[in-house]
Parts: structure tokens; C-alpha cells; sequence
């Protein structure tokens, strides 16, 4: 009966791990539409309900009249400009409490008629729902370093949105292998070794996805294969004299440098990891996945090649993002069935 229950709960937490890459395909639409800020205020009950009427919308629109980047980027805007820009922000906030209810009201019917009858799943499912309670947090946080002195957001506390969206959704569909295949493990340490090298290595390539995103970085340089002229640009080079290593997190170039050649470093290791265990591989669930990893990774850096080239349109730069996210969910699981475990939650 417990298993029964369990696969219940495991789709209702795929589809709340949709509802996240959701929110990460709207995050990356407000940001590339400058819409970020254009609620500079954080009403969690009362934000609900947008403007609804001339006056409030007047009073939201005078209100993001006093922030930088009204002022030095779109002090050109009217009332109807302000409104397609009031429209992501708006959006991206109300999918985001909906999010929490998504989660907060199955938890309490399953909690209520005894189906988590696991002490370590509510654990779990109780760390998820904190997990989303502190992103909210740190969205705010993130919006408030554009409200006073500059006109866009903090890069660190974008990298940070970001990150823990990932932990969210890793926290998600881990419990969700957890629950859906107790028993489909095996023992593949080569698989581990690789997928886990991957794993880290593709934690750091998001983590510079947001950096390059809060620096505008991808606007820097828009050819390929080299940067202008130059491998490593003489102004990142200038940069890194006068600044050190924290240049490589803070100047545009440099860190644009380290996102685009990080990621053809991961899909060289993909497919070597691919060419070594196809060989022996016998679970045909766990080779056709990896396969799958390959054709990702490989669609996934020529997202990021056409990104550069064509400056940042918004469909590709979004569908850049969301297919990391996606490729970290395949290799999570890999990682999952590559060794044998005990269930935690039967």
C-alpha cells in the first residue's frame, strides 16, 4: 500500500518539478525583458491582485519612476510601456505563490490521510517546501539590489536565485527516483565516476550561466570560436592584471570566456564518457538515458555557439537555460541508478 502511495506522491512532485522549470523559463523571459523591476515592492498577500484600475496603475507606475533604471534606461517609457514590462514580473510572481500552493495543499491531504507514513519522506518533503519558501526570499533579495543605485540587478544574487533553484529541483526529483524505482539500481562505478564529474562540473557552468546573465556578459563578445580577435581578449587579460582572480566573477569578458569554454570542457567529458561504457553497458534503460545526456549536451552548446552569435535573442537564451536545467535532471538520475541502495521511503 505504502508503494502505491509513494507513486502518488511522486507524480504530484514531477508535476511541481514542472511548475519549477516553469518559474525558470519565466524568470529567464522577465529578465531578458528588463522586467525584473518593475515591482518594487514585495507584497506577499496583497500583491496578488495586480493594478486594477487607471489610479493604481498610475501609483505602480510612479512608483517605479524612482528607481535607476527608469531613470537612466527606460525614462522614455508611458503608462502602456510600463504595463509589458509590469506583465513578466507580475507573472513570475504569481506562478511562484502558486507554486507554494501547488505544493502546501496535496502535502496537507497527503499528510491528513496518513500516506506519508515515512518519517524520513516527510522529512524530505518538508525540506522541499522550505527550500521554496527561502527562493522566494532570495528572489526579493535579488530585486532589491536594482532598486536603489543600480539599474539591474546584483550578478551574485542572480547566481544565487539560480542555485537554488537547482537545489529545489534536485531536492524534487531525487525523492522522486527515490519513490519510483526503489528497486531499478545497480552497480556501474564507472558510470558514477563520469556522471558524478559532470554533475559538479555542470553546478559550475549554471552557477556562470547567472553570473554571465547578471553581467550581461553574453552581449561582450558575439563571435565564435574566438572572443573578437583573441582567444582570451586583451581587456579581460588588462583585467585580471589589475584585479586578480576576482575578475574571473566579476568582469564581463572573462567571465563570458570561462561560461563558453567550460562548456565545451563538459561536452568533450560527456562523450568520452559515452565512448568508454557503451561497450560494456548491459541495462538498456541506463544507456539509452546517457545517450539521450549526449544528444543534450550537444544541442545544449549549440544553444550557447547561436546565443553569442546572434546577441541574445530571447527564445534561445531561454531555451539555453532550461535545457541546462533539463540536462542536470537526466545526469542526476544516472547518477541515481548507477548504485545499488536501499529505499528510503518503503
Amino acid at each position: 500500500m505504502q508503494q502505491k502511495y509513494n507513486k502518488q506522491i511522486a507524480y504530484w512532485l514531477i508535476f511541481g518539478g514542472l511548475m519549477v522549470l516553469l518559474m525558470v523559463i519565466i524568470g529567464g523571459i522577465t529578465r531578458l525583458t528588463h522586467s525584473g523591476l518593475s515591482i518594487v515592492t514585495w507584497q506577499p498577500i496583497k500583491g496578488i491582485l495586480p493594478p486594477m484600475n487607471e489610479a493604481e496603475w498610475q501609483a505602480a507606475f510612479e512608483a517605479y519612476k524612482k528607481i535607476p533604471e527608469y531613470q537612466k534606461v527606460h525614462h522614455f517609457f508611458t503608462l502602456s510601456d510600463y504595463k509589458k514590462i509590469f506583465f513578466w514580473e507580475y507573472f513570475h510572481r504569481i506562478l511562484g505563490r502558486s507554486l507554494g500552493i501547488v505544493f502546501f495543499i496535496p502535502f496537507l491531504y497527503f499528510f491528513f490521510t496518513k500516506k506519508i507514513q515515512n518519517s524520513k519522506l516527510l522529512k524530505r518533503l518538508l525540506l522541499i517546501f522550505t527550500l521554496g519558501g527561502i527562493q522566494g526570499l532570495a528572489g526579493w533579495y535579488m530585486v532589491q539590489s536594482g532598486l536603489v543605485e543600480n539599474t539591474s540587478v546584483d550578478h551574485f544574487r542572480l547566481a544565487l536565485h539560480m542555485s537554488l533553484a537547482l537545489i529545489i529541483l534536485t531536492s524534487i526529483f531525487w525523492t522522486v527516483f527515490e519513490l519510483l524505482f526503489p528497486n531499478k539500481t545497480g552497480n556501474y562505478p564507472k558510470v558514477r565516476k563520469f556522471s558524478g564529474i559532470v554533475l559538479g562540473l555542470l553546478v559550475i557552468q549554471i552557477i556562470y550561466g547567472g553570473l554571465t546573465a547578471g553581467l550581461k556578459a553574453g552581449y561582450v563578445f558575439p563571435t565564435y570560436p574566438k572572443m573578437g580577435t583573441k582567444w582570451f581578449p586583451d581587456i579581460a587579460s588588462k583585467m585580471y592584471v589589475s584585479e586578480g582572480i576576482s575578475s574571473f566573477v566579476n568582469f564581463p569578458a572573462s567571465v563570458q570566456f570561462i561560461h563558453r569554454w567550460l562548456g565545451f570542457a563538459i561536452l568533450l567529458v560527456v562523450w568520452l564518457m559515452l565512448m568508454k561504457i557503451r561497450k560494456n553497458m548491459s541495462n538498456k534503460l541506463l544507456m539509452n538515458i546517457l545517450w539521450t545526456i549526449g544528444f543534450l549536451i550537444t544541442l545544449q552548446y549549440t544553444f550557447g555557439v547561436l546565443v553569442i552569435l546572434f546577441k541574445v535573442p530571447i527564445s534561445l537564451a531561454v531555451t539555453h537555460q532550461v535545457t541546462a536545467f533539463v540536462l542536470f535532471i537526466s545526469l542526476l538520475f544516472v547518477y541515481f541508478l548507477s548504485k545499488k541502495r536501499k529505499s528510503r521511503f518503503l
